[in-house]
């Protein structure tokens, strides 16, 4: 009867001199720097089109009269690059030898570390955005006049009793804080979400690699 790939595999491991246990584990190295270079090529992809994007938005900000918004958004965009690309660089470290799985999990660790890392500058990436809304709508030169001084020159003449903080209805600040809050709450659920969704199918492949390997070797 024709052995199965997890027989041969164990094999290898019991007998030095098998033959087929390098034929093998050289497949599982192939598959592991497959996945790795695949996913490289769509993180070098990711941040490259969050560049041009970045670009794209300063410039069209600027001839929307939204340039504090292009601005905020540009600086807080390329800030979430350089870290990845400092991120990226680190993956030239794993060393593709002969050993598979030990590769793998290595670019498992890394995988783990970047994910750590953006989750946490997500808390305050959507925050940031949004801020660049905000200030970018509130600075927006209308007629010589801020949209945010017209906006609130209307509130007061409909509602005399509002209470000002800094010139600012107090409500205001409350609700701007308090999407802030949320979003810095939610930032790492909306990141991971993200994730799933550009690199969902490559790291479930990561997953399922890794898996077979443990299971081969337990």
């Amino acid at each position: 009867m024709e052995k199965s790939i997890e027989n041969i595999w164990k094999e290898g491991f019991l007998k030095s001199d098998a033959m087929v246990a390098p034929k093998v584990n050289n497949l599982y190295s192939r598959k592991s720097i497959h996945i790795i270079d695949k996913f490289k090529r769509m993180f070098k992809i990711n941040l490259i089109a969050i560049v041009v994007f970045s670009f794209i938005a300063l410039i069209i900000s600027y001839f929307v009269g939204l340039p504090v918004m292009g601005i905020m958004f540009f600086v807080s965009l390329m800030v979430l690059v350089l870290i990845n690309k400092k991120l990226l660089n680190g993956l030239d470290n794993i060393d593709k030898g002969e050993n598979s799985y030990q590769y793998l999990k290595e670019f498992n660790n890394w995988i783990k570390n970047q994910i750590s890392v953006n989750k946490r500058f997500a808390t305050f990436l959507y925050p940031m955005i949004f801020l660049s809304l905000v200030f970018g709508f509130w600075f927006k030169n209308v007629g010589g006049v801020f949209l945010g001084e017209r906006l609130v020159e209307k509130i007061i003449m409909s509602y005399p009793d509002t209470y000002l903080v800094f010139g600012i209805p107090f409500i205001g600040i409350v609700l701007v804080l308090l999407i802030i809050i949320i979003l810095a709450i939610l930032g790492g659920r909306i990141y991971k979400w993200d994730l799933n969704l550009v690199y969902g199918r490559v790291l479930k492949k990561l997953e399922e690699l890794l898996s077979d390997i443990e299971s081969i070797n337990s």
